[in-house]
């Protein structure tokens, strides 16, 4: 705690002798004095503040969660998102498989993998800046 208001003090007496220095009426109080630490919403800014905003309504804009997991049937296809009206998908068939079965997947029907048959589908997604 001492450690803490030394330097609190120090950088308080610094902006005061560089408010001297440059002839300036500034009024220079401490930081955080009377309101304490900011959270992460008061402080964050730009794109930072875009993404928080758009996790608190439940959206992932630049899909940084995990994924949903999907049944990969016809009828509960895998989504694909895609800013594109198409996309390259790859597939491990089975789960020990060491060779990617690489394949183009085109917005509009469901398609299948041609390896295994697992169903995917091209959704539009929109970059949210």
């Amino acid at each position: 705690m001492a450690a803490l208001r030394v330097l609190m003090r120090g950088s308080f007496v610094a902006a005061r002798r560089l408010a001297v220095i440059n002839g300036a009426k500034v009024n220079v109080k401490r930081a955080f004095a009377l309101q304490g630490i900011p959270t992460d919403e008061e402080q964050a800014t730009g794109i930072e503040r875009k993404t928080m905003e758009a996790m608190k309504k439940g959206l992932d804009p630049y899909s940084m969660l995990k994924p949903k997991e999907y049944a990969g049937t016809s009828e509960d296809p895998h989504i694909v998102p895609s800013i594109n009206n198409k996309r390259m998908v790859g597939c491990i068939c089975e789960e020990d498989n060491t060779a990617i079965v690489w394949f183009w997947l085109h917005e509009g029907d469901v398609q299948r993998c041609p390896s295994c048959g697992a169903h995917y589908k091209l959704v539009r997604h929109e970059l949210p800046h």
